[in-house]
């Protein structure tokens, strides 16, 4: 769906990430390590979490963690922020670890997106996970982003849930899928998340913390850029916007096959019915230069030839003295 205004081109500049006031948490200082338990919110006097992440990869502190970077952003902008790294997704309670977040869950597969992390080219499931501890495989679902925001949703079924990373980022729209081979529709509709924030998000998940901590909606959040969202038809949200038709933007018509990298252009032009007439012409000068040199080197060796059964025919002259 597109806005009667497109929001890339809002007039406003954008918002240093310095410029928010923090949250009132910010007053209880920074955590050695985001909690993932109830007693390490209890050694930093926490009460709750304002934002629980949950990622499919291991928790590291460190920036190779895409997580770990959010993480330490928004508890920078004041945030209580806990995370759940590999829950156990067979059942809800593993994501009621820290408890029910004040202001909303943030969703991730991890680094990698979960079908490429668990499976070969082949579709055989991997024995090994660069993201978990001891390089163990398995500790992640199919298609972890679903998964985990429905997990999320049955925990605490009134808590937003923001969807993000690269397995969000890459399927927000129909997109094929090669382990199902068909085409999937956005992975909006499937997670059933609130808002799913594609790209670099460090700026789009810092405005709507702080909005949500004002109490703004969730519903009412839809000018932020990098944002995808699901409308329904009936819902008053929806006045005001309208669905361009594919057929507006892409023309359909035949598809090219790939070239032969191996093929020259005159052969490729052969098999498609028509001629590289410049090559063509280039080609026939060559040869033509290349028949006229035969025949300058054929007719030079001729004459010497030549020469050598005259010079053989003559006899020389002998001079005889007068007596």
């Amino acid at each position: 769906m597109n806005a009667p205004v497109d929001v890339s081109f809002f007039p406003r500049a954008a918002k240093p990430l310095t410029s928010y006031r923090k949250f009132w948490a910010a007053r209880l200082g920074t955590a050695a390590f985001l909690p993932m338990n109830r007693a390490e919110m209890e050694q930093l006097g926490w009460d709750s979490c304002d934002i629980i992440i949950v990622t499919g990869d291991a928790y590291v502190d460190h920036p190779s963690f895409g997580m770990a970077v959010i993480g330490r952003m928004l508890e920078n902008q004041g945030f209580r922020v806990g995370i759940i790294a590999q829950p156990d997704w067979t059942s809800a309670e593993a994501f009621k670890a820290l408890g029910k977040p004040n202001l909303f869950w943030g969703v991730t597969a991890g680094n990698m997106d979960s079908m490429i992390n668990r499976y070969t080219a082949d579709r055989k499931i991997r024995t090994d996970d660069a993201y978990t501890p001891g390089d163990m495989g398995g500790k992640r679902p199919d298609r972890a982003a679903i998964v985990y925001s429905q997990r999320c949703r049955e925990a605490f079924k009134d808590v937003p849930v923001v969807l993000g990373g690269i397995e969000g980022s890459l399927r927000r729209i129909a997109h094929y899928d090669y382990w199902s081979d068909k085409v999937r529709r956005s992975i909006v509709v499937d997670a059933k998340c609130d808002l799913l924030l594609y790209g670099n998000a460090e700026r789009a998940i810092v405005e709507i913390a702080h909005r949500l901590s004002r109490r703004e909606p969730i519903e009412q959040i839809t000018d932020v850029r990098g944002t995808a969202f699901v409308r329904r038809t009936d819902d008053a949200t929806r006045l005001g916007w309208f669905e361009l038709d594919s057929t507006e933007v892409d023309a359909p018509g035949s598809v090219e096959p790939h070239l032969n990298p191996y093929q020259t252009t005159s052969e490729q032009a052969a098999e498609q019915g028509s001629s590289c007439a410049k090559q063509d012409v280039a080609t026939a000068q060559i040869a033509t230069e290349k028949q006229a040199a035969s025949a300058c080197i054929t007719r030079a060796a001729g004459q010497n030839d030549l020469k050598k059964v005259r010079a053989a025919d003559v006899a020389p002259i002998s001079f005889v003295r007068n007596p």
